[in-house]
């Protein structure tokens, strides 16, 4: 990639060519619920493949061959459906999949290193994914430029106005980038990403959630002057001081024109936990923006009407689909967690 071309990083809501799925596996850590998890699967790429495409990573080719089979009797388009055996430790594509800037009109992938979340778990496989994808054609003619530097898509979120919004306990973690200071990580966002600004959030946390605070379970950028946030209004909640506490962050950030952001509250899901009394990380920010469509996670729960109704304050303009994430809780991630969406041209 030229360095002196203006990179420009493309927010979820421009147009998409396609998004990634990482089809979960008896080789992983769904093994004991892939039942329950595959249909959550097959919903997102039936709703993804009604508008773009779907690239699918399967852990080999007889796993290719057991995807296929599934989508097609469940009715999904597969003439939208790219199906590619690449192995994996896990099924989180935002955080192992490429970021996408677009360089002099053309987009261009980013390989950033994808460490486990701090080294928590395997990630050998994910951490090649995205080169091995590459290898074999899945991105068609996009170049891709591998970084060396530990970045999940799940920690950042943009507004495709130069701006950045972050949390400090995901990206200073001294497990991801420990030689890297603060203004040393800012500079490489920037230089990386052609952004101007970094706005980070130093409260807000789920019980559950395992990547130190991904922006994506919290707080969502919508458009250049609004942000979907977690709010909890129970006062004997864990969490009730903490996301207080982000609001209030939230309340005093500004927008790029000056102006305070446009906050819109989600609901507070009632408490979930699993066989062995751990709570898991429920959000309703972590929904996935489509081509005229918002896919939202939904929990089986009584504030899943009215989350869905606060997404569409947000996107007046999308069709909210209700997609029912409860099964992808139990590993403490969300509809968003385990998809990553491409820019026009890129497949």
């Amino acid at each position: 990639m030229a360095e002196t071309c203006r990179k420009y990083l493309p927010p979820e809501w421009a147009p998409q060519s396609g998004v990634m799925l990482t089809w979960p596996h008896v080789h992983g850590d769904w093994a004991r619920r892939l039942k329950q998890v595959e249909p959550v699967f097959t919903d997102i790429a039936r709703q993804v493949a009604r508008r773009e495409k779907v690239l699918i990573s399967c852990y080999d080719r007889a796993h290719r061959e057991y995807v296929g089979e599934l989508l097609t009797a469940a009715g999904v388009d597969m003439g939208r459906v790219m199906l590619r055996t690449v192995p994996s430790n896990d099924t989180w594509a935002r955080d192992h999949g490429p970021l996408t800037v677009v360089c002099s009109g053309e987009p261009v992938l980013l390989d950033f290193g994808f460490n486990g979340w701090g080294g928590k778990y395997g990630y050998e496989l994910d951490n090649q994914i995205n080169r091995r994808l590459y290898a074999a054609d899945a991105f068609g003619q996009t170049p891709m430029q591998t970084v060396d530097m530990v970045l999940e898509g799940g920690s950042i979120e943009a507004d495709g106005s130069g701006t950045l919004l972050t949390t400090a306990r995901c990206l200073l973690a001294p497990t991801r980038n420990p030689k890297l200071s603060k203004q040393q990580i800012e500079k490489r966002l920037m230089e990386f990403l052609g952004i101007n600004r970094i706005l980070w959030l130093q409260h807000g946390y789920l019980a559950g959630d395992d990547t130190d605070s991904h922006i994506d379970t919290l707080a969502r950028l919508c458009d250049s002057r609004t942000i979907a946030y977690v709010r909890c209004d129970d006062a004997d909640d864990e969490h009730y001081a903490e996301l207080k506490a982000m609001e209030e962050e939230l309340k005093a950030l500004r927008a790029a024109d000056g102006r305070p952001y446009r906050l819109v509250p989600l609901p507070w899901p009632r408490a979930k936990f699993d066989e062995d009394g751990n709570r898991l990380p429920a959000t309703y920010a972590n929904f996935l923006i489509i081509n005229g469509a918002v896919l939202v996670p939904t929990y089986q729960d009584p504030a899943d009407s009215e989350a869905l109704a606060r997404v569409q304050e947000c996107f007046p303009d999308r069709e909210m689909v209700a997609v029912d994430c409860l099964p992808l809780i139990y590993q403490f991630g969300s509809l968003h967690c385990v998809t990553m969406q491409l820019p026009e041209s890129v497949l």
